[in-house]
């Protein structure tokens, strides 16, 4: 699940024998009905792949280097929830139609619902941004439910076998997908001047991003959302599947749009929105990531992009 930046990733004997064991999991997993797969899933990811894999222990060093004051007892069950739902996430992913079926009668919630259907009746682009929370997938599968034209920018992974079949599911989520990089912006920018939607996921360590902070520390994050909407004046809305209590369904909200400004100053009021909603779910936010990356600070201090 860790994602990479090489085109079309790695394939070698070492990610080949990785993505038959992903496969056999999700293989055996898709063998069960969905309202037992999601909860196996998630099981197997927190039980088995987290503790092995060093997934439990970046969740507890990222809580310690944003939270530090968080109890004991809460970073343990951190450890073992956010592994959990990361495991429920992508076995979502590739379940297609038992996942999109689950949005075709969930209301839109949030202020930014009337901003979207006033978009979209205009032709006016939008940019929408999530992070990895909830089900990052969420609220492209509800808004395409309704009706919307989304498209998403992707970062492919890291293992190259994995990678192919990876598209190919979330590509049953909706489409067009777009791989982060020069071919794949240009598609998804020719999408949105069309007057369609974008989604963005903001959360993601970007050596060359700008100086922005998520909880209060230094979090280089890409200004292309952002940027994008100034330059072909597209609303931007942050957008968000949160998971409900009992593990399966979502609620999709949908925030008041960022006003335009600046690049710098919106792509932080982004980074604001999702910090506040991952303060009221702390186990739906994705503390697998190396989010900050500290031990590169003086590497890009080197680079001048600190």
């Amino acid at each position: 699940m860790a994602l990479g930046e090489t085109a079309g990733g790695r394939k070698g004997p070492v990610e080949f024998a990785s993505n038959l064991a992903i496969r056999a999991v999700i293989g055996a997993a898709m063998l069960v009905p969905y309202r037992y797969r999601v909860p196996m899933a998630g099981w197997i990811v927190s039980r088995l792949v987290a503790p092995l894999a060093g997934y439990s222990r970046r969740v507890k060093d990222n809580l310690a280097h944003v939270c530090p004051d968080l109890p004991e007892a809460e970073v343990k069950r951190l450890m073992r929830a956010v592994p959990d739902n990361a495991g429920r996430t992508l076995i979502e992913i590739y379940s297609g139609k038992g996942f999109t079926n689950r949005f075709a009668h969930a209301p839109l919630t949030g202020p930014g619902v009337a901003a979207l259907e006033a978009a979209h009746a205009a032709g006016r682009p939008v940019v929408l941004v999530t992070g990895h929370f909830g089900n990052y997938d969420a609220p492209r599968a509800a808004l395409i439910a309704k009706g919307f034209n989304v498209g998403a920018l992707y970062r492919e992974m890291n293992n190259g076998y994995f990678n192919d079949h990876y598209v190919a599911a979330i590509s049953q989520v909706g489409t067009p997908v777009f791989p982060r990089g020069r071919r794949g912006l240009s598609g998804l920018i020719k999408f949105l001047r069309a007057g369609n939607m974008g989604g963005f996921l903001i959360d993601q360590y970007m050596f060359d991003g700008a100086n922005m902070t998520f909880f209060g520390k230094l979090a280089p994050t890409a200004l292309s959302a952002a940027e994008l909407a100034l330059k072909y004046d597209a609303l931007v809305v942050p957008t968000y599947g949160i998971r409900q209590p009992n593990g399966l369904d979502f609620e999709v909200v949908c925030e008041a749009p960022i006003p335009h400004s600046t690049p710098e100053e919106m792509t932080q009021a982004l980074n604001d929105s999702l910090e506040a909603l991952v303060r009221e779910h702390m186990d739906q936010w994705f503390w697998i990531h190396r989010r900050w990356k500290p031990e590169q600070t003086e590497l890009r201090e080197i680079a001048g992009k600190a």
